[in-house]
C-alpha cells in the first residue's frame, strides 16, 4: 500500500539532506586557483528550450513558463578544453520585463539536491522575486541530470537504507562497515571518472559560467543549506563578481566534518524536544502523552524497539531503526511536518510503519514507485570531495560519547555516519570552507534560532568569516530548515528589500 497523498507531496517537496559528515570545503590541487571571473564572450550559451515539469501533488506547470537547457562545461577547469559535461538548468522568466534585474541563481541545498526538479516545486514560494528576476536553477555537476553519481542500484539501495547504522556488537560493527566499503566501491565502479571533480569549488566555477551564459555581469544567488556554503565559496572565488546574494540557512563554515556532524546532532535533539512540547501542548491528540519528556523517551523507546522488531511498512518493505530515525529527522526540519510526525507515530503504536517509512525515503531520496534519485550518491560524492577528513571506526568509537550526549535520538547514527568517506576512493581537499570574500558586496545571511540542521551558530560564523562588510545578517527567531519559507512575514520583507533595492538590514535585525 502506498502512503499518503499528504505524505507523497512531502516526499515531493523536501529540499535538502541530513547529515554534512563529509560536507566541507574542496579545492584539491586539480582545480585552478581563485580568478577575477569568466568573461561574457568566453562563456558558451544555453540552448533553450520550453519544458513542462512535472510538480507532484501540485498542478502541472504551465509548459510557456518554464524553459530548460544544457550548459557545457569542463570536466577540469584547468583543462577548458578537456572533456565537456553537461549542467541541466530550469529557469522561469520575469515577470515584469520592464523592471527586470537579472537572474536570481537558486541552489536549494543538499550536497546533492535538484535544482531542476525543486525550483518547479517550490517557484510559488518566490513570486514576489520572480516579478523583477528570472528564476533559475540546476544540477550541480554529480547531481541529477548533470552526470549524476551512481552507486548501488535501487533494490541494493532498499537494503542499504534499511541497515542497521548503529552497530552494538562487533559483528554489527563488521557488517557496518563491510557495507560503506561496498557502497564506495560500486561509486567508484559505477562514476569514477567523475568522482574527482565534484567538489564545491568546482561547482562554483561552474555557477561563474553560468552568470556569464544568462548575460549578467554578477552573480544574484540565494542559497540555502549547503546552498549557503556553495554560494560563500563562490564569493571567495569570485568576490568582484558577487550581486545581490542571500545565505539562508547558513552552514557554519568553520567546522570540520565530526563537530559540524556533532552541532547537528545537537540541533536535531532540540527540535525532537522542541515538538515533543508542542504536541504535549495538545493533551489527548498526541500519540506521545502530555508529558514533553516522556515523550521525548518515547520516540526513543519507539527507535530502540525496531533495531529488533521492524515493523510492517509499504509494500514488502519493514520499517527498521534506520528508517524510522531517518524519517523522524525528516519531519523535523519544519513545523509544518510535526503533525504529519504525529500521524506516523500514532501509527507506529499501532504496528503501522507506512508513514514514518514514506518520510524516511523522502531523506533518502526515494520516489513511490521504488526508483531512487541521485541525492544520497551525490551527497556521499560532494561531501567526500570537500573533506580530507578519512575517519576511522577507532575514531567513532572515541567520540560516540559526546554524540550520545549531544542527541540520545540521533547521536549514535551521526557519528557512524563519520566514516562514509573512510574507503573513499579520492582524496579531499581540506577541514574547513574558506569563504573569505573580501572586496565583496554585502551578502545576506539569514539564520533561525531553533533550526535543527545547520544550527543558528553557524549563520554567526559564517557573516564573520565573509569578512568585514559583506555578511550582513539577519535573525529569524522560530523553528525548522529555511527562513524564506519558513512562513514570515518579517523575513519575506527584509530579504525582497535587499534583493530588489540592495538595502541590509540594520545590525541586530531579528525577526520574531
Amino acid at each position: 500500500m502506498q502512503p499518503s497523498a499528504s505524505v507523497r507531496m512531502i516526499v515531493a517537496g523536501l529540499l535538502t539532506g541530513l547529515l554534512a559528515a563529509c560536507g566541507t570545503s574542496s579545492g584539491a590541487d586539480h582545480r585552478a586557483e581563485p580568478g577575477p571571473g569568466t568573461d561574457l564572450a568566453a562563456a558558451e550559451g544555453v540552448r533553450w528550450k520550453t519544458c513542462a515539469p512535472q510538480v507532484p501533488g501540485q498542478p502541472s506547470a504551465d509548459a510557456l513558463t518554464w524553459q530548460c537547457g544544457v550548459l557545457r562545461v569542463p570536466l577540469d577547469h584547468t583543462e577548458p578544453d578537456g572533456t565537456q559535461i553537461g549542467l541541466a538548468m530550469i529557469r522561469t522568466r520575469a515577470t515584469d520585463s520592464g523592471h527586470r534585474l537579472g537572474s536570481l541563481l537558486f541552489n536549494f541545498g543538499g550536497p546533492g539536491g535538484s535544482g531542476v526538479d525543486t525550483l518547479p516545486s517550490a517557484a510559488h514560494l518566490f513570486e514576489t522575486l520572480r516579478t523583477r528576476y528570472d528564476l533559475v536553477s540546476f544540477d550541480p555537476r554529480g547531481v541529477g541530470a548533470s552526470e549524476g553519481v551512481h552507486c548501488l542500484n535501487d533494490r541494493r539501495l532498499d537494503a542499504w537504507f534499511a541497515a542497521d547504522n548503529t552497530p552494538d556488537t562487533p559483528a554489527e560493527e563488521k557488517a557496518y562497515l563491510g557495507g560503506v566499503k561496498d557502497f564506495n566501491a560500486a561509486c567508484e565502479k559505477n562514476s569514477g571518472p567523475v568522482l574527482p571533480y565534484v567538489g564545491t569549488r568546482d561547482a562554483a566555477r561552474d555557477m561563474d559560467l553560468m552568470r556569464a551564459a544568462l548575460g549578467d555581469e554578477r552573480l544574484h544567488y540565494f542559497g540555502i543549506s549547503y546552498g549557503t556554503e556553495l554560494g560563500g565559496v563562490y564569493a571567495h572565488l569570485f568576490p568582484k563578481k558577487v550581486g545581490r546574494a542571500v545565505l539562508d540557512s547558513a552552514v557554519d563554515p568553520t567546522l570540520d566534518a565530526t563537530h559540524r556532524s556533532l552541532a547537528q546532532a545537537e540541533g536535531f535533539q532540540l527540535a525532537l524536544e522542541n515538538y515533543a512540547k508542542d504536541c504535549a501542548a495538545r493533551g489527548e491528540a498526541c500519540p506521545l502523552g502530555e508529558d514533553p519528556d516522556e515523550a521525548v523517551k518515547k520516540v526513543a523507546a519507539l527507535v530502540e524497539r525496531l533495531d529488533q522488531h521492524p515493523l510492517p511498512g509499504i509494500g514488502k518493505r519493514r520499517l527498521t531503526q534506520a528508517l524510522a530515525t531517518s524519517g523522524i529527522a525528516q519531519a523535523l526540519y519544519s513545523q509544518d511536518f510535526w503533525p504529519i510526525l504525529s500521524e506516523a507515530l500514532e501509527e507506529a503504536n499501532t504496528d503501522d510503519g507506512r508513514t514514518l517509512m514514506a518520510l524516511g525515503d523522502a531523506l533518502n531520496g526515494r520516489d513511490p514507485d521504488g526508483t531512487y534519485s541521485t541525492l544520497q550518491a551525490s551527497f556521499t560524492a560532494i561531501g567526500c570531495a570537500d573533506s580530507s577528513e578519512r575517519p576511522t571506526a577507532a575514531d567513532v568509537r572515541e567520540v560516540l560519547p559526546k554524540f550520545r550526549k549531544a542527541s540520545p535520538a540521533f547521536g549514535e547514527f551521526m557519528a557512524w555516519s563519520l566514516v562514509s568517506c573512510t574507503d573513499w576512493p579520492v582524496r579531499g581537499e581540506s577541514r574547513t570552507a574558506d569563504v573569505s570574500a573580501k572586496g565583496a558586496d554585502p551578502i545576506l545571511v539569514v539564520g533561525t534560532t531553533n533550526d535543527p540542521a545547520t544550527p543558528f551558530e553557524g549563520t554567526e560564523r559564517m557573516v564573520a568569516e565573509l569578512g568585514e562588510d559583506v555578511g550582513h545578517q539577519l535573525t529569524n527567531e522560530g523553528e525548522g530548515h529555511g527562513a524564506y519559507t519558513g512562513g514570515s512575514s518579517c523575513v519575506r520583507e527584509v530579504v525582497d528589500a535587499y534583493l530588489f533595492e540592495g538595502t541590509t538590514p540594520p545590525k541586530g535585525k531579528t525577526c520574531r
